[in-house]
């Protein structure tokens, strides 16, 4: 009998260790994966560059990456300059879908003609959290000394001897003559002119956009043909009141030139993240929620008001 009773107490205790085990290895699962859904719920942002050594002129790509886990609201980089550097080319923004959600790209080629150590600082992901990468050294010299090469000595100055006038500078005095007396008699013909038709009034572009705008709000169109006809509104109004070419001017392009406007800063974040968000919905097959619709909606109709508010510039009538 005592020796089936220590059998029994044996049992027991592997019994209960199992039981222990199973329960810490479930609550190991539990946490593993709680890790592994938050690490995919977070933005991703990186900034990296192809070297970090050049010498003046030469060039160099910066490139960016933003990871959007689903149902993140997307937004990238707004660059408008760098410090010691000049911005040559900006690449479009590229769009990967993948299993865990977006992921946006995007090479700047630049290149510097200040020599030292410098610093390409953070760059923010603009957002309701800003997120910012990491600052990148870089060095810019001149080109290396080859003491091995062949020596070249300054060459003197060569003398050019003055050619003599030539005999025919009469030509040129008639031919002045000729241009000065047409243009005598052009403006004593030119006052003897009186206007018979009234200058037309000058286009109302805000009322346009204000009329666009309203019709777009009434129409209920696919979120694609929605962003196309919003952005070209905006579009076409800032090439009406501003002068600015945005017709044929990508969505960056466009961007850095509204900066000349010198709008509030939030104002033209929002506008820019408003102007990008079409790209996202034409090309990265982004489906906006109704809620994303309305705001963009919002921030084109108030760019528009503001930039209405803004002076024109006074250009001297042509024909003065």
């Amino acid at each position: 009998m005592p020796h089936s009773g220590g059998r029994r107490s044996n049992d027991l205790n592997d019994l209960m260790f199992f039981i222990r085990s199973h329960k810490i290895l479930s609550l190991s699962s539990l946490l593993f994966v709680a890790i592994v859904s938050h690490s995919q719920n977070k933005i991703a942002i990186k900034a990296n560059v192809n070297k970090n050594r050049i010498v003046i002129g030469e060039q160099i790509h910066l490139n960016l990456e933003a990871d959007f886990p689903i149902h993140e609201p997307m937004r990238f980089f707004l660059i408008d300059s760098i410090p010691h550097f000049e911005i040559l080319e900006r690449k479009k923004i590229d769009t990967v879908d993948n299993s865990e959600g977006i992921r946006l790209s995007q090479t700047l080629t630049l290149t510097s003609f200040d020599s030292g150590h410098w610093v390409i600082p953070r760059l923010e992901l603009p957002g309701d959290k800003p997120m910012f990468t990491d600052s990148i050294p870089f060095d810019v010299g001149f080109s290396p000394f080859d003491p091995n090469q062949d020596y070249h000595d300054i060459k003197d100055v060569i003398d050019v001897q003055a050619q003599r006038k030539k005999k025919q500078d009469w030509y040129w005095y008639v031919i002045a003559s000729v241009v000065l007396l047409a243009a005598i008699a052009y403006f004593l013909l030119r006052k003897k002119k009186k206007p018979t038709v009234s200058k037309a009034p000058p286009f109302d572009a805000f009322t346009e956009a204000k009329t666009e705008l309203e019709k777009l709000r009434k129409e209920n169109l696919p979120a694609k043909l929605f962003y196309t006809r919003l952005v070209d509104i905006f579009r076409l109004y800032v090439l009406r009141r501003k002068e600015i070419a945005s017709l044929q001017k990508t969505t960056d392009d466009l961007v850095v030139q509204l900066r000349s406007l010198k709008l509030p800063e939030d104002d033209f974040n929002k506008l820019a993240q408003a102007l990008r968000m079409s790209d996202f919905v034409k090309f990265a097959k982004y489906e906006p929620s109704q809620t994303d619709r309305q705001e963009s909606f919002n921030v084109i109709k108030g760019s528009i008001e503001t930039i209405q508010k803004l002076p024109m510039e006074i250009k001297p009538d042509s024909q003065s």
